[in-house]
């Protein structure tokens, strides 16, 4: 079982957190991000380090323990690296652009796909690659998922919008089950 609630959080000399009023606020080089803490949890911040505790060991508790570490860690991160998504656009004529604040794709519709770029994220497209980048780990992996749902990787020849590295397992072809002969002579 995870124990990762009770760890403290360490705290880098480059970002400021302030707990106030049951909001945790961490401003960092990168930006600034504030998180409602569950009203059960108890926070406390000495010797640049965050403390969780929680009133019992029943199940919800131990859950919104280790939830709420999680993302106080996530944010820490987001404000001094911040996360990238990094997303490859595969098949022949398939491309993407941003032009603006939009991101212009052409996935072999009759039509290209005009998406508003959000203002808490940055796209950038190099190559065959869309980089999608900011300081919140949730909002950044949501943008990604939204424009890779735009085109999905087929399951017969793998064109599509996928995350690097995605490992897809390609179905065979309608020939492939077929045996010799004809119709069962």
């Amino acid at each position: 079982m995870s124990r990762i609630g009770k760890k403290p959080i360490e705290i880098p000399s480059n970002v400021e957190v302030n707990y106030t009023n049951g909001v945790l606020n961490v401003e960092g080089p990168k930006g600034k991000l504030s998180l409602a803490i569950h009203p059960d949890i108890k926070v406390s911040i000495e010797n640049n380090h965050i403390k969780l505790e929680r009133p019992s060991d029943a199940p919800f508790h131990r859950a919104i323990h280790g939830t709420m570490a999680a993302l106080i860690r996530n944010m820490i991160k987001g404000v001094t690296e911040g996360y990238t998504v990094v997303l490859e656009v595969v098949g022949l004529g398939y491309r993407a652009a941003v032009k603006g604040d939009n991101l212009e794709l052409n996935l072999g519709y009759s039509h290209p796909i005009i998406y508003p770029i959000p203002s808490d994220v940055k796209i950038e497209v190099k190559e065959n690659k869309i980089y999608v980048s900011g300081i919140d780990k949730q909002r950044v992996g949501q943008v990604a998922a939204e424009i890779r749902a735009f085109r999905k990787p087929d399951a017969y020849k793998g064109k599509g919008i996928r995350y690097e590295g995605e490992q897809l397992r390609l179905k065979a072809g309608k020939t492939a089950g077929k045996g010799k002969g004809g119709k069962g002579k």
